[in-house]
């Protein structure tokens, strides 16, 4: 990362999350100068100690002396300890901003933008990017004020007692801040693949939980398991050479303080000798020195620190600045329902990753309170024109309108209320059936509640579980059939009770007799209510008041289901394959 971005970044962090913690931050501050003056007054008490205990054996300062140093130690001990907890309190405080900013944008966004992410770059994004920074934020913020103002005091301190000695003790300084550097760069771009291995690891692992019954059936074991011990290994080896980075420092740092240590006891020697300094000066010199090094370590590779934040930062933004093209403006006018009346007018689609428009021109009307059924071949666009209507996607043009208001001329939220949807592929949370039909509204009482499940047929299950409305069925339903799954979400349904019922192949994937109770479940969600139906079984939309037979994007025809079959080639066509 560029120092320039590196720079934004951090600005933009102190200015939109930090700054509002700004007296913490000057609460830290103000502890870190009590932890730095602690510091160097444990290597100055050295002097007088040395001096007046062991040299000039003075019993008054025997027992003075060593109650300071505790003092001193204990002082330092809890400016630590409160300057951390602050700063801590801090970092999470950030770290939980951000998360919420994320969960935030991640429930906003379009349904494009979610089609096109991994679910497990988003955890990667909650889980790593988020305490990175919140680590950047809490250590080493902290450590950076703690670490600068002790070496300013330690080295003034030094300067106090002997400006030669200082300035032999800082010559090696620029050296070993140099070496910590150039380690440091090395160490934030293994860093920084090595987070994108774990992304990569996250969603790998999300995919082979997802699909064990896939992988089972095409006996896929080994090779998942290889391409798993991959990428593993290869995330392993990043960390393993980030460690071995990380110590390759240890061993130079050690030579060079022998050598330091070397010149600076033959230096004293010298002074010594010409009555420049004390031996009790010396000890009191060599400790401050040697205090020194470890900021000077520590300050060395801050920069790294701060360049993980940022880059985790920098991922974490790009979730949040995702520009949201379909926005719930709500000062916008709500939707007014009379009649529920659906039209489209000269309608047309395209996704972003595909050249050919989905739709093109698009012109029917529904009226309300009736259902009006989509077939064709899949990809055909039937999907796609249903989707448009609780505006998961935008159209790029034409207009879409319910009882003669556009749909983007109304608030989004008063839109998909009036709007349920029942799909092929069910989705559960892993809570309680009661929790999950209740997802509709909340609000609902258990007449309602049980009421729903009467019209949906699926109370006769529900009664028969182990806890009732209250079993927990898993994960997306996992300990449910398919059949019971799609009840549920039919009870959902009804429970909102809304004027538009958009059912997408609610059906297709169920067996004969589930197939049986949930189309009289169906019946009873779509009476008097305008129903929109993709359906994939033709007889299970013989009794549509209208169907529309799409063909490449085009409605091609349309009418009842006797009007089709003499005037429709292409319905016949399906027709006839589903009665081969």
């Amino acid at each position: 990362m560029k120092t320039s971005e590196l720079k934004n970044i951090i600005k933009r962090i102190f200015n939109d999350y930090l700054k509002k913690y700004f007296t913490r931050l000057l609460i830290a501050l103000f502890l870190s100068l009590i932890v730095a003056a602690t510091t160097s007054g444990i290597a100055w008490l050295l002097d007088p100690a040395i001096e007046k205990i062991f040299i000039e054996q003075d019993k008054k300062y025997a027992s003075i002396i060593p109650i300071a140093i505790v003092l001193t130690f204990a002082a330092k001990g809890l400016a630590l300890y409160f300057a951390r907890s602050n700063v801590i309190k801090v970092g999470y405080w950030v770290c939980g901003e951000l998360e919420k900013e994320m969960s935030k944008k991640i429930l906003i966004s379009d349904t494009n933008t979610i089609d096109n992410k991994h679910s497990a770059k988003f955890i990667s994004n909650f889980l790593f990017d988020t305490q990175m920074v919140q680590q950047m934020v809490s250590t080493s913020t902290l450590n950076l004020m703690k670490d600068t103002l002790t070496l300013i005091a330690l080295v003034s301190l030094m300067f106090y007692q002997n400006w030669k000695l200082a300035l032999f003790a800082i010559l090696i300084i620029p050296l070993t801040a140099t070496l910590a550097k150039s380690l440091g760069k090395r160490i934030s771009k293994a860093g920084s693949e090595s987070m994108d291995l774990s992304a990569r690891l996250s969603s790998f692992l999300s995919d082979i939980v997802r699909g064990s019954k896939i992988i089972k059936i095409y006996q896929s074991e080994e090779r998942e398991q290889n391409r798993a011990v991959k990428s593993i290994d290869d995330l392993n080896n990043k960390l393993i050479k980030i460690g071995i980075i990380q110590i390759r420092l240890t061993p130079i740092m050690e030579a060079l303080t022998g050598v330091m240590i070397a010149g600076f006891i033959y230096y004293s020697g010298i002074l010594i000798a010409a009555g420049e300094i004390g031996i009790n000066n010396f000890f009191s010199f060599l400790t401050a020195m040697m205090l020194a090094y470890q900021p000077v370590r520590a300050l060395a590779t801050i920069h790294m620190s701060f360049q993980h934040g940022a880059e985790g930062a920098k991922r974490i933004f790009s979730v949040i600045d995702q520009q949201v093209d379909i926005n719930d403006n709500s000062h916008k006018e709500n939707l007014n329902l009379k009649k529920a009346e659906i039209e489209f007018e000269n309608v047309s689609f395209k996704y972003p990753t595909t050249k050919e428009r989905a739709i093109k021109n698009i012109n029917f009307k529904i009226k309300g309170g009736t259902m009006a059924a989509f077939v064709g071949q899949s990809g055909a666009g039937k999907s796609t024109i249903m989707s448009l209507i609780p505006r998961f996607y935008d159209s790029q043009s034409g207009k879409i309108l319910i009882d003669g208001q556009n749909i983007y001329d109304v608030n989004l939220f008063s839109l998909r209320k009036s709007i349920s949807l029942v799909s092929q592929d069910v989705i559960l949370f892993d809570d309680t059936v009661r929790s999950n039909i209740l997802y509709a509204n909340p609000n609902a009482t258990e007449d309602q509640i049980y009421g729903a499940c009467k019209l949906a047929a699926a109370e006769e299950f529900i009664i028969k579980l182990p806890d009732g409305y209250d079993t927990k069925i898993g994960e997306n339903g996992v300990k449910l059939s398919g059949g019971q799954k799609q009840r549920i979400s039919i009870a959902r349904a009804i429970l909102k009770n809304s004027p538009i019922i958009l059912l997408d192949e609610a059906t297709s994937a169920l067996d004969t007799e589930s197939e049986k109770k949930v189309q009289i479940a169906i019946r009873k969600l779509t009476e008097n209510r305008t129903t929109l139906v993709i359906a994939h079984r033709l007889s299970t939309v013989y009794n549509a008041d209208t169907i529309f037979v799409v063909n490449n994007g085009n409605i091609v025809s349309f009418g009842t289901h006797k009007e089709l079959i003499e005037k429709s080639l292409e319905y016949k066509s399906l027709y006839q394959k589903q009665l081969a």
